[in-house]
């Protein structure tokens, strides 16, 4: 019977000295009280894998299992709310990821060292931001020419929209296709074009290498092309 009891004793303190897959460290300029949260999406719904209060201090650690890549949000609750208010995006792999911010500015400020994949991620975000600030800007021209009821600048800010949409859509085709080695290429599919042509959409999972193929991203991007063709 001692033994048994010594042989649970053992395995429990295993169990609580196993190093998880995932650390995520920073320091958020400004913060004093608050809550952090680590979250990552999960079938269709974001959930907390972890989370720390802070009182007084502004660093924070955070853990996480993983299994291959994936992108995870990085939360701020400064105010208790039921909800947290602002997220950092991030590409995360086995081992640390940094994250350095400012309470003033917590997700425009956000500086992240980490794995490989946030590295290409933010590449390809340096690029879509553009094309998301013309995108406001023809919002803008749309109210302007409906407002003056001016039908040929109407056309042709629906033209340049048209235009606008097929370039992003193209360069996050190709984008992908030459990242065909990278998890952040399925992921950025799934975020911003899945509602591409299915051709097109296929064309990127083919391209894939199997390891990539076989991530969450990957496998998700399957079935999101298996639902198309239904």
């Amino acid at each position: 019977m001692k033994h048994l009891a010594a042989l649970i004793c053992l395995l429990a303190i295993l169990s609580c000295s196993k190093e998880r897959d995932l650390t995520v460290k920073g320091h958020i300029e400004g913060l004093k009280k608050g809550t952090i949260y680590l979250e990552k999406q999960q079938d269709s719904t974001i959930v907390t894998v972890d989370s720390v209060a802070l009182n007084g201090s502004s660093d924070f650690i955070l853990y996480s299992d993983i299994d291959t890549p994936e992108a995870f949000y990085l939360s701020l609750d400064k105010n208790n709310q039921s909800k947290p208010d602002e997220k950092i995006v991030f590409f995360a792999d086995k081992g640390i990821t940094e994250i350095n911010s400012t309470l003033k500015n917590f997700m425009v400020d956000a500086k992240i060292n980490g794995s490989e994949q946030q590295k290409l991620y933010e590449d390809y975000l340096k690029v879509i931001t553009r094309y998301k600030d013309k995108n406001l800007e023809l919002i803008k021209e749309e109210f302007e020419a409906k407002k003056a009821g001016d039908s040929a600048l109407i056309e042709k800010n629906i033209q340049d929209w048209e235009k606008l949409l097929k370039s992003k859509y193209l360069f996050t085709v190709n984008f992908a296709i030459n990242n065909k080695d990278s998890e952040v290429a399925p992921y950025v599919t799934l975020t911003e074009i899945y509602d591409a042509q299915t051709k097109w959409l296929d064309t990127i999972y083919q391209s894939l290498t199997p390891k990539v193929q076989a991530s969450k991203y990957g496998k998700m991007l399957e079935k999101h092309i298996a639902d198309n063709k239904e």
